[in-house]
């Protein structure tokens, strides 16, 4: 998605989630995805990438974030179970075990891998844009009862 070229913090009120849902953005790409009860005080609330998950949010069709630019910067290794995590279709989910198994280099059948996979998942920038709620045994760094909206919302 072209179009996220506006830096700032930008908040719409969500009421299907009962709270806001919240971005950072800046250089094109989405910094951050959070979902507070109240905004920061200087969120704006026109932004392309809150029009895609509102829509998503509000239809029974399937949305997609594949094209919307997330800026991870963590290490390698979680980067990558969070770009598998990219790979699951709406409406259907894995375990951290088959995370694991779709992420290069990782076993598993390793405690540490499956540790690593947890950490990833629970420290995700932008839960909803990388979809941590399709992990059904993993952490989601979405607040619970947002997690169980969007698990809802996909039908799992």
């Amino acid at each position: 998605m072209d179009d996220v070229t506006e830096a700032g913090i930008y908040a719409r009120e969500s009421p299907y989630l009962d709270r806001y849902v919240q971005l950072g953005a800046a250089s094109g790409r989405v910094l951050s995805v959070s979902f507070p009860e109240i905004p920061d005080d200087d969120a704006e609330d026109d932004h392309p990438v809150l029009d895609r998950i509102f829509e998503y949010l509000d239809t029974v069709e399937e949305i997609t974030f594949e094209d919307v630019q997330v800026a991870m910067t963590m290490p390698t290794d979680r980067r990558a179970v969070l770009e598998s995590v990219q790979s699951i279709p709406y409406g259907e989910q894995v375990s951290v075990e088959t995370l694991a198994r779709m992420t290069s280099g990782l076993s598993h059948e390793d405690d540490d891998d499956l540790i690593l996979v947890r950490t990833a998942l629970d420290e995700n920038p932008a839960p909803l844009l990388i979809p941590d709620h399709r992990v059904r045994d993993g952490p989601s760094a979405a607040p619970p009862d947002v997690e169980q909206k969007l698990r809802s919302l996909e039908g799992l």
